[in-house]
């Protein structure tokens, strides 16, 4: 069952609100280091290109929560970074992460941005068996590359990211082998194998079998190509429990499945050492972040209504997929919830709502309302419809203080790109 204990409570966010006005995004470095070392810990049998345990490595998917406070804590726990643009690349770059650190997994890619991640010496991989020609013709190839696959009607997806079939990313089975020599006539030297099939997915087997499918295509790439692969990428893709009835993905049981797999499909075939990596991003840090907002208005029509200081461009999920977020009323984590409202923002969109008919404990005005789970994918989908700002983000260190990370958007930040003295 999902851990709804929050690291503060009431008396303790109204002391931070004396600094940083609500809503803000706050973020619990203690539990995020112990997460990610929980990971390393369960994946610290694979082995390196010297056939030595330590070879696994968590690229962290930067767009699920950009801030280069958050990259920092997770780079000390050993983690590389998945970028998927050339403002993560820079951001990686300002912190001084470069080389195989990065890997580069992005579509319908322009050539500057690959050219970035080749400056920067990162791991490019790429999306369509065009991209081999498009990246040797405008960079260079680089001696290493990898190359992301898409295995079709033959592996199921999950709702957020649709049947593999029907997704624009990644080679089919045949492209990908024709690829990898394509790649290596051009110069490659160095291969990595990568795939994407599911996001949020709670199911740990569905991580063992794409292990699976991994190993055998990398099999199957050198008994046609010759090419030996030296780093599978599983992807991402772990989900956390957002609702309260639900389980966290074990990392022990996926890497105990995904070992059995090697020791049966890769060490026969000639493969080993085969590094594992993977590019995790929600499971690593949307966890341990919460949306901190106060309740400012109540409504009663056809429905019961609370609205709150914070709206959809501080939190999408909810109403871009109807995603579940769990809420806490401060103060009022033990009280009954015998109350059903819709939980609302102040946007001119009706879907501007964290959560319809939700049993909650009485919300009064000026009550602090506490959203879960938003450490990833939550402010980084951030926006200014209707002209809305987005807050700040905050760090709770192991210490207790906290730390800004990011300010808030001012007006000013809002029109900077606008020329009134044109008009």
């Amino acid at each position: 069952m999902k851990n709804l204990a929050l690291p503060f409570d009431k008396a303790f966010i109204e002391r931070v609100t004396k600094n940083h006005p609500t809503p803000f995004h706050i973020y619990d470095e203690a539990a995020i280091r112990a997460n990610a070392r929980a990971m390393y810990q369960a994946f610290s049998w694979v082995p390196d290109a010297t056939g030595k345990p330590g070879g696994f490595k968590n690229y962290y998917a930067v767009k699920a929560l950009p801030n280069p406070h958050i990259l920092k804590v997770l780079h000390e726990e050993g983690m590389g970074f998945d970028c998927s643009s050339v403002a993560e690349l820079i951001m990686c770059e300002k912190l001084g992460y470069t080389g195989e650190e990065i890997i580069f997994t992005s579509n319908d890619t322009p050539i500057y941005e690959y050219q970035k991640a080749k400056d920067l010496g990162g791991i490019i991989n790429l999306d369509d068996i065009t991209h081999v020609d498009y990246v040797a013709n405008g960079v260079g190839m680089p001696e290493l590359i990898c190359m992301r696959y898409n295995p079709g009607p033959l592996r199921e997806g999950n709702v957020i990211i649709g049947k593999p079939e029907e997704a624009k990313y990644g080679f089919t089975r045949e492209q990908i082998i024709a690829g990898y020599t394509a790649a290596r006539d051009r110069g490659a030297r160095r291969f990595g194998l990568h795939t994407m099939v599911a996001s949020n997915e709670l199911n740990p087997d569905y991580f063992v079998e794409t292990a699976v499918m991994l190993f055998e295509l990398a099999v199957e790439i050198k008994e046609k190509t010759g090419i030996r692969v030296e780093f599978v990428n599983l992807g991402g893709g772990i989900g956390i429990p957002y609702r309260p009835e639900q389980t966290a993905v074990d990392y022990q049981y996926v890497s105990d499945g995904v070992r059995a797999a090697y020791e049966r499909i890769v060490k026969p075939a000639g493969l080993d050492p085969l590094r594992i990596v993977l590019e995790n991003g929600r499971v690593v840090t949307g966890p341990y972040g919460y949306l901190v907002t106060r309740a400012i208005h109540r409504k009663d029509t056809y429905k019961h209504y609370i609205g709150l200081d914070g709206n959809m461009a501080n939190l999408m999920r909810p109403g871009m997929y109807g995603a579940y977020h769990h809420i806490t009323v401060l103060g009022k984590e033990e009280a009954a919830a015998n109350h059903t409202y819709d939980i609302v923002g102040s946007l001119c969109e009706n879907n501007d709502k964290f959560a319809i008919d939700r049993s909650l404990p009485a919300v009064d005005i000026d009550d602090i309302v506490v959203i879960h789970d938003t450490g990833a994918h939550g402010h980084s989908m951030g926006f200014n419809y209707n002209g809305k700002l987005r807050s700040a983000e905050l760090l709770l260190r192991p210490d207790r203080t906290v730390q800004q990370i990011r300010r808030a958007e001012t007006l000013d930040d809002h029109f900077a790109t606008l020329d009134f003295a044109a008009v």
